[in-house]
């Protein structure tokens, strides 16, 4: 892997990351209970800073398979290496650097990327904008049947192990190329995904033993959740093989 491959690869990952908070507010507009409706704020404002409050916090242990130290800048309780995968945004903490989307800025500066280069529509492939653009209508669905396909679907492709296949090639490059890159962004989701594996059949079977229930548009979102998941990856690998280079 290049350094413009990274580039290229920061560059429509930061368009998604960011544009997500869209499709995470449109899922709390149009939640069908009150419930629901902060079920989707602890993932959004967790998103935008809110730390989960956990009363035993991160143990030492914890910290260790995050990582061990911190490859960052210290910013305390704000590090993606330190911040718990688990609890809730009640009575959580405020951080503007424990954003998911600050993380990820903080990912980039050593490969040369700024906030400019970063996180717009501008900056994304049509790929790239056709995923987001189907998790903003099928996640954020106001139909209950969409939205729960649309979301069983995308976290399920979440907690199977991609995250871990990024986080192994990421380490095997700033081994070779550049160990200054910090990756605590793609560790802590690798982390927050393996948690979120057993909520996803709890959710399954509350979703299925609900009356409004329709197995029909559940279904059909989940595979058009799918179909533009393997677009953006489709994307990624095709924009991968273009020699001229995206970022000076």
């Amino acid at each position: 892997m290049s350094l413009d491959q990274l580039r290229r690869f920061t560059i429509q990952f930061s368009v998604f990351s960011n544009h997500f908070m869209l499709a995470a507010l449109n899922r709390v507009i149009n939640a069908d209970s009150p419930e629901a409706a902060r079920e989707a704020k602890e993932i959004l404002l967790n998103e935008l800073g809110v730390i989960y409050a956990n009363p035993r916090g991160p143990r030492r242990d914890e910290r260790s398979a995050a990582g061990g130290r911190v490859d960052t800048a210290d910013i305390g309780d704000s590090d993606p290496a330190f911040v718990a995968t688990e609890g809730t945004i009640e009575g959580g903490t405020f951080r503007f650097e424990a954003a998911h989307y600050e993380w990820l800025l903080r990912f980039a500066e050593p490969l040369g990327l700024g906030y400019g280069d970063l996180g717009r529509r501008r900056h994304g492939l049509a790929s790239t904008l056709h995923f987001c653009d189907e998790l903003f209508r099928l996640y954020g669905s106001a139909d209950y049947n969409e939205a729960m396909g649309a979301a069983f679907a995308v976290e399920n492709w979440a907690a199977a192990g991609f995250w871990k296949e990024l986080v192994a090639g990421l380490e095997t490059f700033k081994a070779r190329r550049l160990p200054s890159l910090p990756l605590a962004f793609f560790t802590w989701h690798d982390r927050i995904e393996t948690q979120h594996r057993a909520h996803l059949w709890d959710e399954l079977r509350r979703c299925h033993g609900s009356g409004q229930f329709r197995e029909g548009p559940f279904v059909r979102a989940g595979v058009a959740m799918l179909d533009a998941v393997r677009v953006f990856w489709d994307g990624l690998d095709a924009d991968r093989q273009v020699g001229r280079p995206r970022v000076a």
